[in-house]
């Protein structure tokens, strides 16, 4: 199927109480789900997707990160999705523990969100069949995996890479806390 390819990248923020920072957004794709704030990689002028990731949390969270900030959990690509696109998304979890909630703007609203409440929201499919599953399941490790969408809503999954990390980044204590002035 010929169709654009776009790269983007995913933040998944933590508060201190570790509940995720997601976003309901207002536009396009995914309007009106709640998601991890992030977005395309400026591709015309060579971002990086660490580069995307920090220029993303500051224009949607207004937090000033770097890479170092940043771990790469996990690398999806999509084929097809929507029948509109194909994706390459990098998902970082930020390293640093939000204090506040960001507020409000363009792209949505945020809200923080226990791992278990996220079953109760309206997120897109994909997120729901095996993103969050091995997000959760890798988390602190890396895994990288392939999803071929198909138009009958149908959707293929393979998991091409894993590692599960040795020491559990779930636990908050593992993560250092935000910078006094960080909100």
């Amino acid at each position: 199927m010929s169709l654009p390819y776009k790269i983007a990248t995913l933040l998944y923020c933590f508060n201190e109480q570790d509940e995720i920072l997601l976003l309901e957004r207002t536009q396009e794709p995914n309007r009106g789900f709640w998601s991890p704030c992030g977005g395309k990689l400026k591709m015309d002028l060579g971002e990086s997707p660490y580069a995307c990731a920090c220029r993303e949390a500051q224009e949607e969270t207004g937090i000033h990160i770097d890479p170092s900030n940043l771990h790469l959990a996990g690398l999806i690509s999509e084929h097809g999705y929507q029948g509109q696109t194909h994706w390459l998304m990098f998902l970082f979890e930020v390293k640093i523990r939000l204090k506040t909630l960001p507020p409000p703007h363009a792209e949505g609203r945020f809200a923080f969100y226990s791992r278990a409440a996220i079953d109760g929201l309206k997120i897109p499919q994909t997120d729901r069949e095996q993103i969050w599953p091995w997000f959760w399941h890798f988390r602190g490790g890396f895994f990288a995996a392939h999803c071929h969408c198909h138009a009958d809503g149908r959707n293929d999954w393979k998991l091409e890479e894993s590692r599960v990390n040795k020491t559990p980044a779930a636990d908050p204590n593992n993560l250092p806390a935000a910078p006094a002035d960080f909100f």
